[in-house]
């Protein structure tokens, strides 16, 4: 499986064609699921540009994207450098429920962070998937450890160490500490190294994405021109 972060914390104008208002990602989404993807990660944002989990601007965003793209799965995130208090996501992830066709079908959450289970369990409690970010090896141990919550769709190995020599090593550290867990794992990095785990990732047959959250150029150097341009090349890979 192949999936597309249109966006990530990237401030707009770090890219021309960055999707930030809920009409640009949803015609992204639609895009890439032209090509085949079924899954998208997309980071909404508020008026003045700045990441939100708000439900109000999270059931906008989705229910645009899930009329654009039928049938792809979406997801947003519940990141600490959003929303700072556990509690307040709990109650956030909570209200998303009541979203109709605005709920998310999946959220992340971040193994690292503090109050992470309480918001797994209350994502599942009212029907939203999770996707578990494992950022480092220790992360995979604390996981291994926990057991993962009900609700559980994917564990993300994510390869933060951007050096493109170093990036799979990394990767291949959290891969070898997470085991093999029950559910499928999808491998990916970012910057120079996004590239690298993503041709490693095809060629040991396991999940991976790509997208303006994790790179802003091609394999060849070059200015992407869009996320659809990012994810053909994607598909192009053949290792």
């Amino acid at each position: 499986m192949l999936q597309a972060a249109l966006n990530g914390a990237r401030p707009a104008d770090a890219h021309p064609a960055l999707p930030v208002l809920p009409r640009h990602l949803a015609r992204d989404a639609r895009a890439v699921a032209r090509l085949g993807v079924t899954s998208v990660h997309v980071h909404p944002r508020d008026d003045t540009g700045a990441e939100t989990i708000e439900p109000a601007v999270v059931g906008d965003v989705v229910a645009l994207i899930r009329q654009d793209a039928p049938g792809v799965e979406i997801g947003v995130p519940t990141g600490r450098w959003i929303q700072p208090d556990p509690g307040e996501r709990v109650e956030t992830v909570l209200a998303w429920g009541r979203l109709g066709s605005g709920k998310p079908d999946v959220c992340g959450v971040n193994v690292h962070e503090l109050g992470w289970t309480d918001v797994c369990r209350a994502a599942w409690s009212v029907g939203i998937a999770v996707e578990l970010g494992v950022w480092t090896s220790g992360d995979a141990v604390t996981l291994r450890q926990n057991g993962l919550p009900p609700g559980t769709r994917r564990v993300l190995a994510e390869s933060t160490v951007v050096d493109p020599e170093t990036a799979v090593a990394e990767g291949i550290r959290i891969l070898r500490a997470l085991g093999q867990p029950p559910v499928p794992v999808l491998l990916h990095g970012e910057e120079e190294g996004a590239w690298p785990v993503l041709e490693y990732a095809t060629r040991v047959n396991i999940d991976t994405r790509i997208g303006f959250e994790d790179v802003l150029v091609r394999p060849d150097g070059w200015l992407a021109t869009g996320n659809d341009d990012l994810v053909r090349t994607a598909l192009s890979i053949r290792v």
